[in-house]
């Protein structure tokens, strides 16, 4: 399915790939660990060449991405001589099947959610990824991964974007996908409108009368339509009722975490051998003009030899959902970069 081509790979190449294959596993073992999808850019049963993983935002799971997922994979095996890459979508604890799985211990914050991708790389016996997407909140828990990989949180052998200098040529890539590095001020953006709809959701009775019901309901208390259509698609069949594909207290637990920790400092100083980009919605309300500019400056600043890269990216005619408003948009930036991995 890979083309050899030795020119610098075209943009329609990224965007018109033959169909991917999905894997769907859940995983059940002494050890917990995170329910997951895969999507390859081939069939081949042999390990893949190259591993992204990618993470969902709050009250999502990872299904949200798999048609982003079943594009990037075969444009990223087209850019290169017979690469496979593997897609690996999670569903973080207290998310999706995830929820379902017993064994994720509190405290449920950035740190152990994080740390729940470890286990599962080392409960499946993988290499180590290549690349991480997080949008939202999983932006910040790749963060967080991508931090206790360089302070040896998860063994000397964890390579995640710390450096894989190590044992080949080049670097890991993290991606930040619409999710603000520092800390989060629910009374200057819209993270506080999260914050009534979890508020809003621990009203509710356990069990929902009918997705219809919820969704009259959330608009009679003054919010959009739109935003309590998707809270409705959260829902799951339970015989006659119907009630939440998450764990809504440890969801509010992890979106507690997702407001207080700050990684400007991982920013600052990114590990030798990552490359850390940023990638801002351009319509997105989640960003302050101080945090904006502060980006800038820190990725148009003069780049030190013994630290990794920063950058920052601003994906046009998109609100915070990246890949449903402009998926086309954020192809066209990451497919190119991640390429380019040797």
């Amino acid at each position: 399915m890979a083309r050899t081509i030795r020119s610098k790979p075209s943009l329609t190449r990224y965007l018109s790939s033959p169909i991917p294959f999905l894997r769907r596993i859940t995983t059940s073992r002494s050890l917990q660990t995170l329910a997951f999808e895969e999507v390859r850019s081939s069939s081949t049963d042999r390990p893949p060449d190259f591993t992204a993983f990618v993470l969902h935002g709050l009250l999502g799971s990872g299904r949200n991405w798999r048609s982003f997922a079943r594009s990037l994979a075969p444009s990223l095996s087209n850019s290169s001589p017979s690469s496979d890459w593997r897609m690996v979508l999670v569903d973080m604890r207290n998310h999706g099947r995830s929820a379902d799985i017993e064994g994720f211990s509190p405290p449920h914050d950035m740190v152990n959610a994080a740390k729940d991708l470890a286990d599962l790389v080392n409960a499946q016996g993988w290499a180590w990824p290549d690349v991480v997407l997080g949008h939202s909140m999983g932006g910040k828990v790749a963060l967080q991964f991508a931090e206790s990989c360089a302070r040896g949180d998860y063994g000397e052998s964890a390579q995640l974007p710390k450096q894989l200098t190590y044992e080949k040529p080049g670097a890991g890539q993290l991606w930040v996908l619409d999710s603000v590095p520092g800390k989060v001020n629910p009374e200057r953006n819209s993270d506080g409108e999260v914050e009534k709809v979890l508020q809003t959701l621990q009203t509710l009775p356990k069990s929902i009368p009918s997705r219809r019901w919820l969704v009259d309901h959330m608009i009679k208390l003054g919010f959009s339509k739109s935003l309590s259509e998707w809270i409705g698609s959260n829902l799951k069949n339970s015989e006659e009722h119907e009630t939440w594909a998450f764990n809504l207290e440890g969801a509010v637990d992890m979106f507690n975490s997702y407001r207080e920790t700050n990684y400007w400092p991982l920013l600052e100083h990114p590990p030798k051998g990552m490359d850390v980009s940023i990638v801002r919605a351009e319509k997105s309300d989640r960003w302050d003009t101080d945090v904006i500019q502060r980006l800038e400056n820190l990725a148009n600043r003069r780049v030190d030899e013994s630290e990794g890269k920063f950058s920052v990216h601003v994906l046009p005619n998109s609100g915070h959902w990246v890949h449903v408003d402009n998926p086309k948009g954020l192809l066209e930036i990451v497919a190119p970069r991640i390429a380019s991995l040797p």
